[in-house]
């Protein structure tokens, strides 16, 4: 795999835009500089995310989501942390 996460992602398995491997992979967005943990689908290329709003579900079940524009950055996260315990070692700073 790449260690670029795709530009459109969709937590939905309906959506044409859902990869099971990546989710599992686990991938990490950032929207203007925050990191956001609701997220159900994103854009990086158009810099929009969609965010589940609380519980609250349609009548189909699905999380009820609000667009926000913005600056998205995402990552995938196994590689962040790795480079974050890299960092942290006692010896990786010499």
């Amino acid at each position: 795999m790449s260690d670029t996460p795709p530009d459109r992602l969709s937590a939905d398995p309906d959506s044409k835009f859902h990869d099971d491997k990546l989710l599992e992979r686990g991938i990490g967005i950032r929207f203007n500089g925050v990191e956001k943990h609701n997220v159900e689908e994103y854009c990086v290329s158009e810099g929009w995310v969609r965010l589940a709003v609380g519980k609250t579900v349609d009548r189909r079940g699905k999380p009820m989501t609000i667009k926000y524009k913005g600056t998205v950055e995402a990552y995938f996260r196994d590689t962040a942390f790795a480079e974050e315990a890299a960092q942290q070692q006692p010896g990786a700073q010499e």
